[in-house]
């Protein structure tokens, strides 16, 4: 059986795959059939292409297309060139959908990035929030001690000037 996946290339800390079509029991980067394209997840926009008409080649071959390459092939719209083909549309209608497709999509991306910005902004400032409560929670709670001390210590004074028992005694004598 025939896979689409990965193959991992790159520095340490920093892949890129080549995507292979690859017998099922090969290892992760060993002996491929044959190279269908290139992703490279470390680009602001992660950038990735295929040669259109091999990955076509290989998904009517029967080849099974990993998580990961399903979602590429989707994204660049190779699925949708395939099922239009199936379906027997003309090329400048597969053109056509093809580029309303990738339309859709950087459009998609570039929303889906504002709102990862803004959760970004809006839990930085939830964490200054709760770091200012927390502040000012701590100085209420240091105002409220040192009131509870200052008024023990008021008090304390007010009672020893009432006077001992043994002159208690002698004032009531």
């Amino acid at each position: 059986m025939v896979k689409l996946r990965l193959r991992r290339k790159g520095k340490k800390g920093y892949p890129v795959y080549d995507i292979v079509a690859v017998d099922v029991r090969a290892r992760r980067d060993g002996a491929f059939i044959e190279k269908v394209g290139f992703y490279n997840p470390n680009t602001e926009i992660s950038t990735f292409n295929f040669k259109h008409d091999r990955a076509i080649y290989w998904l009517r071959t029967g080849a099974q297309p990993t998580n990961i390459v399903r979602r590429l092939l989707s994204y660049d719209g190779v699925l949708l060139h395939n099922a239009l083909l199936y379906k027997g549309k003309s090329e400048s209608e597969i053109s056509a959908e093809l580029e309303k497709h990738r339309e859709i999509v950087k459009a998609r991306y570039i929303r889906r990035k504002k709102l990862r910005v803004k959760r970004a902004e809006n839990k930085i400032k939830a964490e200054e929030e709760a770091k200012r409560k927390a502040e000012e929670e701590a100085q209420a709670a240091e105002k409220a001690a040192a009131e509870a001390t200052e008024a023990a210590e008021t008090e304390a004074p007010a009672e020893a000037t009432e006077g001992t028992p043994a002159e208690a005694e002698a004032a009531t004598e």
